[in-house]
């Protein structure tokens, strides 16, 4: 019964090291496929849902990434970050935020990271595989070492065939689920050589909080 036990503890132990860099393969290429491209641009859906609290809340965006360059268009405003500054845009309010990155850690869609977050502070688990759209998602779970984090766990969906990130959900430890569910993807766009530089002339009568 003792030489069972053991049995059972090297096998498990086994099956995890296994499933752990089965994940971390498949991520370090996709991260490689991500970071060899001059830059990406993709629309995106957001749902925020907490089914307790019988919230629902869906919104759409567009980015387009360029190293750590991005320009963002969400929650019906515009961010543009020039790898020095920020920049977010509200048209509705006829205002302009000037900030530094530091600053903005805590928001919910950071482009710059959004394709390379998990390649630090997360433990890895291969998960359930998918035919979405004709698309083969492979679902890797994300685990936080940080034993304060407010995250429980993430599932990251991944394209196999085109190395590409499809899909993050995250599941929150108070039961709020959000899924970012990326689509129309295109890279190695022609962009302006000014695409990233924000221009204070385009907005004339806009007041600028720095």
């Amino acid at each position: 019964m003792k030489n069972t036990l053991i049995l059972f503890l090297l096998l498990s132990n086994l099956c995890f090291a296994q499933s752990y860099e089965q994940a971390k393969n498949l991520l370090d290429r996709v991260s490689a496929q991500m970071k060899s491209k001059e830059n990406i641009r993709f629309g995106f859906s957001y749902v925020l849902e907490n089914k307790k609290e019988q919230i629902r809340q869906e919104m759409e965006g567009n980015v387009t990434l360029s190293g750590d360059r991005y320009s963002l268009n969400f929650l019906e405003a515009e961010q543009l970050f020039d790898g020095n500054k920020i920049y977010t845009i509200v048209p509705e309010n006829e205002e302009i935020t000037i900030s530094d990155p530091e600053d903005e850690d805590d928001v919910s869609v950071n482009p710059s990271k959004l394709l390379s977050f998990y390649e630090s502070g997360y433990g890895y688990e291969w998960d359930i595989q998918q035919r979405v759209m004709g698309k083969k998602i492979q679902f890797i779970k994300l685990l936080p070492i940080d034993d304060t984090s407010e995250v429980s766990y993430l599932l990251l969906g991944i394209d196999v065939d085109r190395l590409e990130v499809y899909r993050l959900i995250e599941v929150g430890a108070n039961g709020t689920m959000t899924t970012l569910t990326l689509n129309n993807q295109e890279s190695n766009i022609v962009l302006p050589a000014d695409y990233f530089v924000f221009d204070q002339n385009k907005y004339p009568n806009y007041y600028i909080n720095e």
